[in-house]
Protein backbone atom coordinates (compact mmCIF):
# COMPACT_ATOMS: atom_id res chain seq x y z
CA UNK A 1 0.00 0.00 0.00
CA UNK A 2 1.38 3.90 -0.74
CA UNK A 3 1.53 5.54 2.57
CA UNK A 4 -0.20 8.65 2.69
CA UNK A 5 1.83 11.79 4.84
CA UNK A 6 0.81 14.56 6.69
CA UNK A 7 2.45 18.40 6.83
CA UNK A 8 4.14 17.04 9.99
CA UNK A 9 5.17 14.02 8.88
CA UNK A 10 6.99 15.12 6.05
CA UNK A 11 8.54 18.08 7.50
CA UNK A 12 10.21 15.48 10.13
CA UNK A 13 11.14 12.93 7.26
CA UNK A 14 12.92 16.16 5.54
CA UNK A 15 13.95 17.60 9.35
CA UNK A 16 15.75 13.53 9.85
CA UNK A 17 17.58 14.00 6.11
CA UNK A 18 19.09 17.34 6.89
CA UNK A 19 20.19 16.34 10.48
CA UNK A 20 22.00 13.46 8.92
CA UNK A 21 24.07 15.30 6.78
CA UNK A 22 22.08 13.75 3.85
CA UNK A 23 21.31 16.55 2.30
CA UNK A 24 21.06 20.17 3.32
CA UNK A 25 17.70 21.94 3.09
CA UNK A 26 18.88 24.45 0.26
CA UNK A 27 20.02 20.64 -2.00
CA UNK A 28 16.55 19.70 -1.24
CA UNK A 29 15.05 23.12 -2.52
CA UNK A 30 17.12 22.84 -5.83
CA UNK A 31 15.73 18.99 -6.46
CA UNK A 32 12.26 20.44 -5.66
CA UNK A 33 12.29 22.75 -8.31
CA UNK A 34 13.96 20.94 -10.84
CA UNK A 35 11.30 17.63 -10.24
CA UNK A 36 8.50 20.27 -11.06
CA UNK A 37 10.28 21.21 -14.15
CA UNK A 38 11.13 17.96 -15.50
CA UNK A 39 7.18 17.12 -14.81
CA UNK A 40 6.16 19.80 -16.49
CA UNK A 41 8.20 18.67 -19.88
CA UNK A 42 7.22 15.22 -18.84
CA UNK A 43 3.16 16.31 -18.95
CA UNK A 44 3.68 18.78 -22.02
CA UNK A 45 6.40 17.68 -23.86
CA UNK A 46 5.18 19.67 -26.69
CA UNK A 47 6.51 22.98 -24.28
CA UNK A 48 10.22 21.60 -24.54
CA UNK A 49 9.86 23.06 -28.33
CA UNK A 50 10.07 26.35 -28.91
CA UNK A 51 10.06 29.82 -26.42
CA UNK A 52 7.20 30.23 -23.76
CA UNK A 53 6.40 32.53 -21.28
CA UNK A 54 5.72 31.55 -17.51
CA UNK A 55 4.64 33.56 -14.63
CA UNK A 56 5.81 32.28 -11.21
CA UNK A 57 4.13 33.12 -8.47
CA UNK A 58 6.17 32.60 -5.07
CA UNK A 59 5.12 32.63 -1.51
CA UNK A 60 6.99 34.21 1.53
CA UNK A 61 7.84 30.53 2.94
CA UNK A 62 10.30 28.05 1.14
CA UNK A 63 7.46 26.72 -1.51
CA UNK A 64 7.99 30.12 -2.72
CA UNK A 65 12.10 29.36 -2.91
CA UNK A 66 11.20 26.21 -4.91
CA UNK A 67 9.08 29.18 -6.80
CA UNK A 68 12.35 30.94 -7.64
CA UNK A 69 14.07 27.38 -8.09
CA UNK A 70 12.27 26.72 -11.01
CA UNK A 71 11.67 30.13 -12.80
CA UNK A 72 15.48 29.93 -12.97
CA UNK A 73 15.53 26.47 -14.66
CA UNK A 74 12.53 27.59 -16.75
CA UNK A 75 14.72 30.86 -17.99
CA UNK A 76 18.13 28.35 -18.48
CA UNK A 77 15.60 26.45 -20.78
CA UNK A 78 14.86 29.77 -22.78
CA UNK A 79 11.88 30.68 -21.53
CA UNK A 80 10.59 34.10 -20.91
CA UNK A 81 9.44 34.23 -17.05
CA UNK A 82 8.36 36.80 -14.95
CA UNK A 83 8.22 36.58 -11.25
CA UNK A 84 5.80 38.02 -8.51
CA UNK A 85 6.43 37.62 -4.78
CA UNK A 86 3.99 37.75 -1.80
CA UNK A 87 5.51 39.27 1.12
CA UNK A 88 8.73 41.44 1.92
CA UNK A 89 11.82 39.66 0.15
CA UNK A 90 13.92 40.36 3.55
CA UNK A 91 11.69 38.08 5.69
CA UNK A 92 12.48 35.09 3.35
CA UNK A 93 13.84 31.79 5.36
CA UNK A 94 17.46 31.71 4.54
CA UNK A 95 16.65 29.30 1.80
CA UNK A 96 14.43 30.49 -0.03
CA UNK A 97 15.80 34.23 -0.20
CA UNK A 98 19.04 32.41 -1.60
CA UNK A 99 17.56 31.11 -4.22
CA UNK A 100 15.56 34.60 -4.39
CA UNK A 101 18.99 36.23 -5.14
CA UNK A 102 20.09 33.82 -7.58
CA UNK A 103 16.93 34.89 -9.58
CA UNK A 104 17.32 38.31 -9.03
CA UNK A 105 14.49 40.69 -8.14
CA UNK A 106 10.64 40.45 -8.32
CA UNK A 107 7.72 42.22 -8.42
CA UNK A 108 5.22 42.32 -5.55
CA UNK A 109 2.18 39.94 -5.79
CA UNK A 110 -1.20 41.57 -6.10
CA UNK A 111 -4.48 41.49 -7.81
CA UNK A 112 -3.05 44.07 -10.67
CA UNK A 113 -0.01 41.71 -11.40
CA UNK A 114 -2.29 39.11 -12.21
CA UNK A 115 -3.42 40.76 -15.71
CA UNK A 116 0.34 39.39 -16.46
CA UNK A 117 -1.04 35.59 -16.83
CA UNK A 118 -2.93 36.22 -19.77
CA UNK A 119 -0.12 35.53 -22.19
CA UNK A 120 1.42 33.13 -19.98
CA UNK A 121 2.01 29.69 -21.01
CA UNK A 122 2.52 28.61 -17.42
CA UNK A 123 1.54 29.89 -14.34
CA UNK A 124 3.12 27.91 -11.51
CA UNK A 125 1.60 28.57 -8.50
CA UNK A 126 4.43 28.37 -5.45
CA UNK A 127 2.89 31.00 -2.97
CA UNK A 128 1.98 28.44 0.05
CA UNK A 129 2.64 24.76 0.19
CA UNK A 130 1.92 21.93 2.55
CA UNK A 131 2.62 24.55 5.99
CA UNK A 132 -0.41 26.63 5.59
CA UNK A 133 -2.23 26.95 8.59
CA UNK A 134 -4.64 29.97 8.19
CA UNK A 135 -6.90 31.28 5.88
CA UNK A 136 -5.20 33.50 2.79
CA UNK A 137 -7.49 36.10 2.50
CA UNK A 138 -5.43 38.64 1.30
CA UNK A 139 -5.23 36.48 -1.81
CA UNK A 140 -8.43 36.21 -2.49
CA UNK A 141 -8.69 37.26 -6.09
CA UNK A 142 -5.17 36.13 -7.16
CA UNK A 143 -6.74 32.21 -5.74
CA UNK A 144 -9.90 33.11 -7.46
CA UNK A 145 -8.06 34.22 -11.36
CA UNK A 146 -5.85 30.55 -10.55
CA UNK A 147 -9.35 28.59 -10.33
CA UNK A 148 -10.15 30.57 -13.18
CA UNK A 149 -7.29 29.80 -15.64
CA UNK A 150 -7.98 26.25 -14.85
CA UNK A 151 -11.56 25.91 -15.24
CA UNK A 152 -11.79 28.01 -18.44
CA UNK A 153 -9.26 25.95 -20.04
CA UNK A 154 -8.98 22.47 -18.76
CA UNK A 155 -11.34 20.42 -21.72
CA UNK A 156 -9.52 22.48 -24.27
CA UNK A 157 -6.24 20.48 -26.23
CA UNK A 158 -2.77 22.23 -25.28
CA UNK A 159 -2.43 24.10 -28.67
CA UNK A 160 -5.88 25.39 -28.06
CA UNK A 161 -5.08 26.63 -24.72
CA UNK A 162 -1.86 28.14 -26.11
CA UNK A 163 -3.39 29.64 -28.93
CA UNK A 164 -6.41 31.29 -26.99
CA UNK A 165 -4.11 32.38 -23.89
CA UNK A 166 -5.48 30.02 -21.48
CA UNK A 167 -2.65 29.54 -19.24
CA UNK A 168 -2.04 25.99 -17.64
CA UNK A 169 -1.98 26.04 -13.99
CA UNK A 170 1.01 24.12 -12.26
CA UNK A 171 0.84 24.08 -8.40
CA UNK A 172 3.69 23.20 -6.06
CA UNK A 173 3.49 20.77 -3.66
CA UNK A 174 -0.24 21.54 -2.96
CA UNK A 175 -2.85 24.45 -4.71
CA UNK A 176 -2.64 27.33 -2.53
CA UNK A 177 -5.16 27.25 0.03
CA UNK A 178 -5.06 23.73 0.36
CA UNK A 179 -4.63 21.87 3.73
CA UNK A 180 -2.55 19.32 3.11
CA UNK A 181 -3.97 16.80 6.34
CA UNK A 182 -7.64 17.08 5.21
CA UNK A 183 -8.22 18.27 1.36
CA UNK A 184 -10.04 21.25 2.75
CA UNK A 185 -9.92 25.12 1.96
CA UNK A 186 -8.73 26.97 4.44
CA UNK A 187 -11.83 29.70 4.92
CA UNK A 188 -13.16 32.75 6.84
CA UNK A 189 -16.91 31.96 8.10
CA UNK A 190 -17.98 34.01 5.36
CA UNK A 191 -16.40 32.32 2.45
CA UNK A 192 -18.64 31.04 -0.10
CA UNK A 193 -18.98 27.24 0.70
CA UNK A 194 -20.93 26.61 -2.45
CA UNK A 195 -17.99 27.75 -4.99
CA UNK A 196 -15.79 25.56 -3.17
CA UNK A 197 -17.43 22.26 -3.34
CA UNK A 198 -18.49 23.45 -7.03
CA UNK A 199 -14.43 23.44 -7.19
CA UNK A 200 -13.99 27.12 -7.41
CA UNK A 201 -13.05 29.06 -4.50
CA UNK A 202 -11.69 32.11 -3.27
CA UNK A 203 -9.22 31.01 -1.01
CA UNK A 204 -8.01 27.81 -2.77
CA UNK A 205 -6.21 27.90 -6.25
CA UNK A 206 -6.39 25.06 -8.68
CA UNK A 207 -4.09 23.27 -10.53
CA UNK A 208 -3.48 21.53 -13.96
CA UNK A 209 -1.03 19.56 -12.72
CA UNK A 210 0.11 19.71 -8.66
CA UNK A 211 3.71 18.45 -8.38
CA UNK A 212 4.14 17.28 -4.95
CA UNK A 213 7.88 15.91 -3.07
CA UNK A 214 8.70 12.34 -1.78
CA UNK A 215 4.96 11.06 -0.94
CA UNK A 216 1.72 12.19 -1.43
CA UNK A 217 -0.23 13.90 1.17
CA UNK A 218 -3.45 13.44 3.03
CA UNK A 219 -5.11 16.41 1.10
CA UNK A 220 -4.15 15.21 -2.09
CA UNK A 221 -6.38 12.47 -1.72
CA UNK A 222 -9.04 13.97 0.52
CA UNK A 223 -12.05 16.35 0.27
CA UNK A 224 -11.42 19.14 -2.64
CA UNK A 225 -8.02 18.30 -2.74
CA UNK A 226 -8.61 15.96 -6.00
CA UNK A 227 -10.83 18.16 -7.51
CA UNK A 228 -8.13 21.04 -6.85
CA UNK A 229 -5.16 19.35 -7.78
CA UNK A 230 -6.27 18.00 -11.64
CA UNK A 231 -3.21 15.74 -12.34
CA UNK A 232 -0.95 14.56 -9.38
CA UNK A 233 2.91 13.88 -9.66
CA UNK A 234 5.61 12.69 -7.08
CA UNK A 235 8.85 14.02 -7.77
CA UNK A 236 11.74 11.88 -6.30
CA UNK A 237 14.05 14.33 -4.35
CA UNK A 238 15.95 11.63 -3.15
CA UNK A 239 15.09 11.22 0.40
CA UNK A 240 14.93 7.87 2.09
CA UNK A 241 11.97 6.28 3.31
CA UNK A 242 10.20 7.72 5.95
CA UNK A 243 10.16 6.19 9.06
CA UNK A 244 6.34 7.16 10.44
CA UNK A 245 5.27 5.08 13.37
CA UNK A 246 2.86 2.74 12.47
CA UNK A 247 0.28 3.50 14.75
CA UNK A 248 -0.40 6.62 12.60
CA UNK A 249 0.16 5.76 9.27
CA UNK A 250 -2.67 6.03 6.40
CA UNK A 251 -2.62 3.89 3.49
CA UNK A 252 -3.86 3.51 0.11
CA UNK A 253 -5.90 0.69 -0.37
CA UNK A 254 -3.56 -1.70 -3.20
CA UNK A 255 -4.79 -4.74 -4.88
CA UNK A 256 -5.84 -7.59 -2.23
CA UNK A 257 -4.66 -11.39 -2.21
CA UNK A 258 -6.29 -14.20 -0.50
CA UNK A 259 -9.09 -14.24 -3.31
CA UNK A 260 -8.37 -17.74 -5.03
CA UNK A 261 -10.16 -20.70 -4.01
CA UNK A 262 -8.54 -24.24 -4.03
CA UNK A 263 -10.05 -27.46 -2.76
CA UNK A 264 -12.70 -28.34 -0.12
CA UNK A 265 -16.31 -28.04 -0.64
CA UNK A 266 -19.18 -24.90 -0.88
CA UNK A 267 -18.74 -24.21 3.40
CA UNK A 268 -15.28 -24.02 3.70
CA UNK A 269 -15.59 -20.19 1.88
CA UNK A 270 -18.40 -19.33 3.94
CA UNK A 271 -22.62 -19.09 4.06
CA UNK A 272 -23.46 -15.72 4.29
CA UNK A 273 -27.16 -14.08 4.97
CA UNK A 274 -28.74 -11.18 3.52
CA UNK A 275 -31.67 -10.19 4.98
CA UNK A 276 -34.10 -8.54 2.31
CA UNK A 277 -37.30 -6.30 2.62
CA UNK A 278 -40.93 -7.16 1.94
CA UNK A 279 -42.95 -6.81 -1.40
CA UNK A 280 -41.32 -4.44 -3.71
CA UNK A 281 -38.30 -4.05 -1.46
CA UNK A 282 -36.18 -6.82 -2.60
CA UNK A 283 -33.95 -5.15 -5.40
CA UNK A 284 -30.87 -3.92 -3.24
CA UNK A 285 -30.96 -7.28 -0.73
CA UNK A 286 -30.51 -9.60 -4.10
CA UNK A 287 -27.89 -7.31 -5.46
CA UNK A 288 -25.70 -7.46 -2.14
CA UNK A 289 -25.94 -11.38 -2.33
CA UNK A 290 -25.30 -11.66 -6.19
CA UNK A 291 -22.28 -9.33 -5.01
CA UNK A 292 -21.12 -11.69 -1.68
CA UNK A 293 -21.87 -15.39 -4.54
CA UNK A 294 -19.50 -13.73 -7.14
CA UNK A 295 -16.71 -12.29 -4.25
CA UNK A 296 -16.13 -16.21 -3.32
CA UNK A 297 -18.71 -17.25 -0.53
CA UNK A 298 -19.46 -20.51 -0.97
CA UNK A 299 -23.00 -20.16 -0.42
CA UNK A 300 -25.33 -17.21 0.03
CA UNK A 301 -29.23 -17.16 1.66
CA UNK A 302 -31.83 -14.61 0.89
CA UNK A 303 -33.90 -13.89 3.98
CA UNK A 304 -37.23 -12.46 3.43
CA UNK A 305 -40.78 -12.06 4.80
CA UNK A 306 -43.08 -14.90 3.93
CA UNK A 307 -44.77 -12.74 1.40
CA UNK A 308 -42.21 -11.83 -0.69
CA UNK A 309 -40.80 -15.29 -0.87
CA UNK A 310 -42.21 -16.14 -4.54
CA UNK A 311 -41.20 -12.54 -5.64
CA UNK A 312 -37.53 -13.38 -4.97
CA UNK A 313 -37.99 -16.62 -6.07
CA UNK A 314 -38.47 -15.58 -9.65
CA UNK A 315 -35.30 -13.87 -9.56
CA UNK A 316 -32.74 -15.97 -7.82
CA UNK A 317 -31.37 -19.65 -8.74
CA UNK A 318 -27.90 -20.06 -7.32
CA UNK A 319 -28.83 -17.99 -4.42
CA UNK A 320 -31.28 -19.77 -1.72
CA UNK A 321 -33.93 -18.70 0.26
CA UNK A 322 -35.22 -18.58 4.07
CA UNK A 323 -38.34 -17.33 5.51
CA UNK A 324 -37.86 -14.98 8.21
CA UNK A 325 -40.98 -13.94 9.74
CA UNK A 326 -39.56 -12.35 12.94
CA UNK A 327 -36.64 -11.99 15.27
CA UNK A 328 -37.72 -15.33 16.65
CA UNK A 329 -37.51 -16.88 13.29
CA UNK A 330 -34.32 -15.63 12.16
CA UNK A 331 -32.75 -16.75 16.05
CA UNK A 332 -33.85 -19.94 14.58
CA UNK A 333 -32.23 -19.73 11.57
CA UNK A 334 -29.00 -18.76 13.18
CA UNK A 335 -28.51 -22.08 14.89
CA UNK A 336 -27.07 -23.05 11.63
CA UNK A 337 -23.23 -22.54 12.95
CA UNK A 338 -22.29 -23.13 9.30
CA UNK A 339 -23.77 -19.33 8.64
CA UNK A 340 -21.14 -17.56 9.24
CA UNK A 341 -21.20 -13.76 7.85
CA UNK A 342 -24.63 -11.76 8.16
CA UNK A 343 -25.94 -8.41 5.97
CA UNK A 344 -28.70 -6.12 6.86
CA UNK A 345 -30.17 -2.80 5.92
CA UNK A 346 -30.11 -3.26 2.03
CA UNK A 347 -33.97 -2.42 0.87
CA UNK A 348 -34.95 -3.97 4.81
CA UNK A 349 -36.77 -1.33 5.96
CA UNK A 350 -37.15 0.51 9.57
CA UNK A 351 -40.06 -0.38 11.72
CA UNK A 352 -40.45 -2.56 14.36
CA UNK A 353 -39.78 -5.38 13.12
CA UNK A 354 -36.60 -4.98 11.67
CA UNK A 355 -35.24 -3.38 14.35
CA UNK A 356 -36.26 -6.79 16.62
CA UNK A 357 -34.27 -8.39 13.86
CA UNK A 358 -31.23 -6.19 14.02
CA UNK A 359 -31.35 -6.46 18.26
CA UNK A 360 -31.65 -10.40 17.70
CA UNK A 361 -28.66 -10.54 15.02
CA UNK A 362 -26.29 -7.87 17.15
CA UNK A 363 -27.36 -9.46 20.49
CA UNK A 364 -26.67 -13.06 20.04
CA UNK A 365 -24.71 -15.47 22.39
CA UNK A 366 -22.71 -15.65 19.38
CA UNK A 367 -21.94 -12.64 17.40
CA UNK A 368 -21.39 -13.38 13.81
CA UNK A 369 -19.15 -10.56 11.39
CA UNK A 370 -21.90 -8.30 10.37
CA UNK A 371 -22.09 -5.93 7.40
CA UNK A 372 -24.58 -3.40 8.46
CA UNK A 373 -25.95 -1.12 5.88
CA UNK A 374 -28.17 1.51 4.45
CA UNK A 375 -31.57 1.12 6.80
CA UNK A 376 -29.82 -0.95 9.53
CA UNK A 377 -27.67 2.39 9.79
CA UNK A 378 -30.90 4.58 10.23
CA UNK A 379 -31.86 1.87 12.80
CA UNK A 380 -28.79 2.39 14.80
CA UNK A 381 -28.89 6.16 14.31
CA UNK A 382 -32.70 6.01 16.07
CA UNK A 383 -31.74 3.88 19.09
CA UNK A 384 -28.52 4.21 21.33
CA UNK A 385 -29.42 0.75 22.81
CA UNK A 386 -29.07 -0.62 19.69
CA UNK A 387 -25.90 1.38 19.04
CA UNK A 388 -24.57 0.20 22.18
CA UNK A 389 -24.97 -3.87 21.02
CA UNK A 390 -22.42 -3.34 18.16
CA UNK A 391 -19.68 -5.54 18.54
CA UNK A 392 -15.76 -5.62 16.72
CA UNK A 393 -16.91 -8.05 13.81
CA UNK A 394 -19.34 -5.17 12.78
CA UNK A 395 -18.72 -2.95 9.10
CA UNK A 396 -20.33 -0.25 9.14
CA UNK A 397 -20.92 1.07 5.37
CA UNK A 398 -22.23 4.84 5.43
CA UNK A 399 -22.18 7.06 2.70
CA UNK A 400 -22.76 10.91 3.97
CA UNK A 401 -26.08 11.59 5.18
CA UNK A 402 -25.91 8.35 7.09
CA UNK A 403 -22.64 9.03 8.63
CA UNK A 404 -24.25 12.53 9.82
CA UNK A 405 -26.82 10.51 11.75
CA UNK A 406 -25.05 8.22 13.03
CA UNK A 407 -22.61 10.82 13.95
CA UNK A 408 -23.98 14.12 14.28
CA UNK A 409 -21.21 15.90 16.36
CA UNK A 410 -18.53 14.46 13.82
CA UNK A 411 -19.92 14.85 11.09
CA UNK A 412 -20.50 18.73 12.05
CA UNK A 413 -17.20 19.11 12.98
CA UNK A 414 -16.48 18.31 9.34
CA UNK A 415 -18.59 20.62 7.55
CA UNK A 416 -18.24 23.97 9.78
CA UNK A 417 -15.80 25.76 8.11
CA UNK A 418 -11.79 25.06 8.70
CA UNK A 419 -10.63 28.52 9.80
CA UNK A 420 -7.24 27.17 10.75
CA UNK A 421 -5.10 24.17 9.93
CA UNK A 422 -4.22 21.16 10.28
CA UNK A 423 -8.15 20.81 9.40
CA UNK A 424 -10.75 18.28 11.08
CA UNK A 425 -10.46 15.63 8.27
CA UNK A 426 -12.42 12.82 6.56
CA UNK A 427 -9.45 10.38 8.35
CA UNK A 428 -10.12 11.65 11.97
CA UNK A 429 -13.99 12.03 11.66
CA UNK A 430 -13.43 7.77 10.55
CA UNK A 431 -11.13 6.94 13.49
CA UNK A 432 -13.24 8.54 15.86
CA UNK A 433 -16.28 7.20 14.38
CA UNK A 434 -14.84 3.63 14.56
CA UNK A 435 -13.33 4.19 18.05
CA UNK A 436 -16.77 5.25 19.25
CA UNK A 437 -18.97 2.27 17.91
CA UNK A 438 -15.81 -0.33 18.81
CA UNK A 439 -15.67 -2.01 14.95
CA UNK A 440 -14.84 -1.04 11.90
CA UNK A 441 -16.07 2.34 9.79
CA UNK A 442 -16.29 2.13 6.12
CA UNK A 443 -17.26 6.11 5.05
CA UNK A 444 -18.01 5.76 1.25
CA UNK A 445 -16.56 8.17 -1.29
CA UNK A 446 -14.49 8.99 -4.13
CA UNK A 447 -12.24 9.26 -0.90
CA UNK A 448 -13.95 5.83 0.89
CA UNK A 449 -11.98 5.96 4.53
CA UNK A 450 -11.72 2.66 6.21
CA UNK A 451 -11.11 2.85 10.06
CA UNK A 452 -10.93 0.12 12.68
CA UNK A 453 -10.84 1.02 16.70
CA UNK A 454 -7.39 0.98 17.10
CA UNK A 455 -6.96 3.62 14.66
CA UNK A 456 -5.64 1.76 11.70
CA UNK A 457 -6.72 3.33 8.77
CA UNK A 458 -6.87 3.60 4.74
CA UNK A 459 -8.51 5.04 1.82
CA UNK A 460 -9.48 3.41 -1.11
CA UNK A 461 -8.96 6.15 -3.71
CA UNK A 462 -11.55 6.18 -6.47
CA UNK A 463 -9.11 9.17 -7.80
CA UNK A 464 -7.25 10.45 -10.37
CA UNK A 465 -6.38 7.98 -12.60
CA UNK A 466 -8.86 5.51 -10.55
CA UNK A 467 -12.09 7.99 -10.88
CA UNK A 468 -14.95 5.78 -11.26
CA UNK A 469 -17.78 8.04 -11.71
CA UNK A 470 -19.72 5.35 -12.65
CA UNK A 471 -20.00 4.41 -9.65
CA UNK A 472 -22.45 7.00 -8.61
CA UNK A 473 -25.65 5.19 -9.82
CA UNK A 474 -28.34 3.60 -7.48
CA UNK A 475 -27.64 0.00 -5.61
CA UNK A 476 -23.96 0.58 -6.40
CA UNK A 477 -23.57 0.44 -2.27
CA UNK A 478 -26.14 -2.33 -2.39
CA UNK A 479 -23.12 -4.55 -4.06
CA UNK A 480 -20.42 -3.35 -1.94
CA UNK A 481 -22.06 -4.22 1.44
CA UNK A 482 -22.42 -7.57 -0.26
CA UNK A 483 -18.98 -7.85 -1.85
CA UNK A 484 -17.59 -7.07 2.25
CA UNK A 485 -20.11 -9.32 3.11
CA UNK A 486 -18.74 -12.71 0.56
CA UNK A 487 -15.25 -11.93 1.94
CA UNK A 488 -16.19 -12.07 5.44
CA UNK A 489 -17.65 -15.63 4.92
CA UNK A 490 -14.64 -16.56 3.48
CA UNK A 491 -12.95 -15.51 6.79
CA UNK A 492 -11.70 -12.08 5.98
CA UNK A 493 -10.99 -10.26 8.92
CA UNK A 494 -13.78 -7.47 8.77
CA UNK A 495 -10.99 -4.66 8.29
CA UNK A 496 -9.76 -6.66 4.84
CA UNK A 497 -12.70 -7.50 3.74
CA UNK A 498 -14.16 -4.12 4.00
CA UNK A 499 -10.46 -2.69 1.98
CA UNK A 500 -10.81 -5.60 -0.71
CA UNK A 501 -14.42 -5.69 -1.27
CA UNK A 502 -13.69 -1.30 -1.84
CA UNK A 503 -11.24 -2.07 -4.38
CA UNK A 504 -12.73 -5.07 -5.89
CA UNK A 505 -15.71 -2.34 -6.09
CA UNK A 506 -13.78 0.17 -7.94
CA UNK A 507 -11.55 -2.32 -9.76
CA UNK A 508 -15.35 -3.43 -11.28
CA UNK A 509 -16.28 -0.22 -12.37
CA UNK A 510 -12.79 0.49 -13.70
CA UNK A 511 -13.23 -2.45 -16.16
CA UNK A 512 -16.88 -2.03 -17.16
CA UNK A 513 -16.74 2.06 -17.85
CA UNK A 514 -19.34 3.99 -19.02
CA UNK A 515 -23.20 2.95 -18.92
CA UNK A 516 -21.93 0.75 -15.75
CA UNK A 517 -25.30 0.50 -13.64
CA UNK A 518 -25.04 -1.66 -10.04
CA UNK A 519 -26.08 -5.44 -11.78
CA UNK A 520 -23.17 -4.86 -13.75
CA UNK A 521 -20.68 -4.92 -10.75
CA UNK A 522 -20.96 -8.38 -9.33
CA UNK A 523 -20.55 -9.62 -13.48
CA UNK A 524 -17.80 -7.71 -13.79
CA UNK A 525 -15.86 -9.73 -11.49
CA UNK A 526 -14.50 -12.40 -13.14
CA UNK A 527 -12.50 -10.70 -15.44
CA UNK A 528 -11.53 -8.32 -12.65
CA UNK A 529 -10.02 -11.85 -11.10
CA UNK A 530 -8.31 -12.96 -14.38
CA UNK A 531 -6.28 -9.41 -14.31
CA UNK A 532 -5.52 -10.31 -10.96
CA UNK A 533 -4.36 -13.77 -12.10
CA UNK A 534 -6.88 -15.96 -10.10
Amino acid sequence: MTELLTATQMRAIEQAAIASGEVTALELMERAGRGVVEAIFEEWPELGDGVHRAVVLCGPGNNGGDGFVIARLLKEAGWEVEVFLYGDAEKLPPDAKVNYERWGSAEPLSDAAMAAVSKAAIIVDAIFGTGLSRPPNALGRVLRDLCDCRDAGGWLPLEDRLRTNSPLVVAVDAPSGLCANSGRALEDEGTNRAAIMRGSSATMAAADLTVTFHGVKLGHYLGQGPRHCGRLVVADIGLRGSKVQRKAAVEVVSSPYGLGKWRDHKYTHGHALILSGGVGKGGAARLAARGALRVGAGAVTVGCPPVALIENAAQLNAIMLQKVKDAEGLTAILDDTRINALCLGPGMGTGARQAALLAAVLGGTEPRPTVLDADALTLLARDAALFAKLHKDCVLTPHAGEFARLFPDLAEKLSTPATKGPAYSKVDATRDAARRAGCVVLFKGADTVIADPTRRCSINASLYERSAPWLATAGSGDVLAGFITGLLARGFNPMQAAESGAWLHTECALSFGPGLIAEDLPEELPKVFRSLGI
